[in-house]
């Protein structure tokens, strides 16, 4: 196994540790939300915590998906094209969702940089740079994920084309084109 492979092996399972353990922090404040409210005496700061845990777990949890492959497409369109069509389809889609991530980043960096100074409302000695620090940091792990994954993209453009997850998990198969 080459070293970008590895990496990308490492990469994954830091995405799945991350994802993880921000379903069971989620959970975990949920439960407690539900529970202090059934006892009649909810807390004030678990709904925003809830609302952050539920973010975070979208950003992190979409670098994920780039990491497998797995994130918004459409592999069966793009496979009735040629290989030869097949390949600049792929890399120019590569390039708009890495452009969108990279335009993406560079506005969370700037809204991060805004909330200077800003905390929660329920809990105050919780900054929101750390809150949303989320869009930078998810949006450069999903740059990463892309990154690592375009040698498969261009094998697949090249080859026999792309896997459809859902139609794979759903147990259909398509004929080649």
């Amino acid at each position: 196994m080459n070293s970008v492979a590895t990496f990308r092996k490492g990469f994954s399972k830091f995405l799945e540790i991350i994802v993880v353990l921000n379903v069971v922090a989620l959970a975990l404040v949920v439960t407690i939300g539900f529970v202090s409210r059934l006892a009649g005496s909810p807390f004030s700061w678990y709904d925003e915590v809830a609302s952050v845990g539920l973010a975070w777990l979208t950003y992190y949890g979409a670098a994920l998906a780039a990491a497998k492959g797995a994130h918004i497409g459409c592999p069966s369109v793009v496979n009735y094209f040629s290989p030869r069509l097949r390949l600049p389809i792929a890399l120019v889609a590569e390039a708009i969702t890495i452009g969108f991530f990279v335009l993406l980043a560079w506005t969370g960096m700037q809204v991060v940089l805004i909330l200077e100074g800003s905390t929660l409302v329920s809990l105050t000695s919780v900054s929101l740079q750390l809150t949303q620090s989320v869009l930078p940091i998810g949006s450069a792990l999903f740059i990463i994920a892309e990154l690592l994954r375009l040698p498969e993209v261009i094998e697949s453009a090249k080859g026999d084309g792309f896997v459809d997850h859902e139609l794979e998990e759903a147990g259909v198969k398509l004929a080649k084109a």
